[in-house]
């Protein structure tokens, strides 16, 4: 008898908890989007604390990040909007247009856009002709503005990082941190691509750790844009170092050179690192 009342108010229990789910009283039984839900509540890993006499050398080197290659494709998709998950330059330009991020137009983020700037930069204005019927019967073609806001969205195609390589004597290990990062667009008039703006990288953790990026390989594994940067999970270029001529690897390399010159930079970092060490 004692075991059939004990049973009983367990699944009492039981259904209010269930019931107090529904009512939103507890997290959600229910998941729509998988996995990405919960990135909503995360926030970005602080940064390791740095004390400037511990910094022993230091590189600045500017790569660029092409999203048409497969490991980066989560940076680039959705093109159309999703409740679950947004593309790197959705979460940068409604950041931007709310005002939380500001957009520059250079990398030393000197001089930042204003509102209209922006909006002109972000929302392609196009008409459409539609024929319309004057009250004689006419018929009447007229041209009807239309913002297209999503267009963009395709024509965004690379990011261009800059990032310092340092080492720390107190804790004996390279690390980089990511200074900027600018967006450039495909304009197929000109067959070249165009920068748009420059963003100011630590401003923008908080809202990069707030959206989720799709994991090939675990839909339960939570991971977010913040996470794909600080953990270095994507494929870049170098295309330029600090140098004497202030110049860019395509402006004294061409073709496989110029490829072979970005592999030689990345490799001279790794290679001063375990340079530093006796076996």
């Amino acid at each position: 008898m004692e075991k059939v009342v004990a049973f009983t108010f367990l699944m009492i229990n039981v259904g209010l908890f269930s019931q107090e789910n529904i009512n939103g009283v507890f997290s959600p039984v229910i998941n729509p989007c998988s996995g990405f839900v919960s990135d909503v509540y995360k926030k970005p890993v602080p940064y390791t604390s740095i004390r400037e006499a511990d910094v022993a050398w230091e590189k600045r080197i500017w790569r660029e990040i092409d999203l048409r290659e497969k490991i980066n494709q989560p940076l680039y998709y959705p093109i159309e909007y999703n409740v679950c998950r947004h593309s790197l330059f959705q979460v940068l330009s409604e950041n931007i247009l709310k005002g939380n991020i500001i957009a520059f137009a250079d990398e030393e983020f000197l001089i930042p856009y204003n509102n209209f700037e922006v909006r002109k930069k972000l929302i392609k204005q196009d008409s459409l002709i539609r024929f319309d019927v004057d009250p004689l019967g006419n018929t009447v073609e007229n041209k009807v503005p239309v913002a297209d806001s999503t267009d963009i969205f395709r024509r965004v195609l690379k990011y261009r990082l800059k990032e310092d390589w340092y080492f720390d004597k107190q804790k004996s290990s390279l690390e980089v941190r990511i200074i900027g990062m600018a967006a450039y667009e495909w304009d197929s008039d000109k067959e070249a691509f165009r920068e748009l703006f420059w963003v100011y990288f630590p401003a923008c953790r908080t809202y990069l750790a707030t959206n989720g990026v799709f994991n090939f390989k675990n839909d339960k594994e939570q991971r977010n844009m913040d996470e794909v940067f600080m953990k270095r999970m994507f494929s870049s270029t170098i295309v330029k170092e600090s140098n004497v001529y202030d110049r860019f690897i395509n402006e004294y390399q061409k073709g496989i050179d110029a490829l072979v010159e970005s592999e030689k930079i990345k490799m001279d970092l790794f290679t001063w690192e375990h340079d530093l060490w006796n076996y």
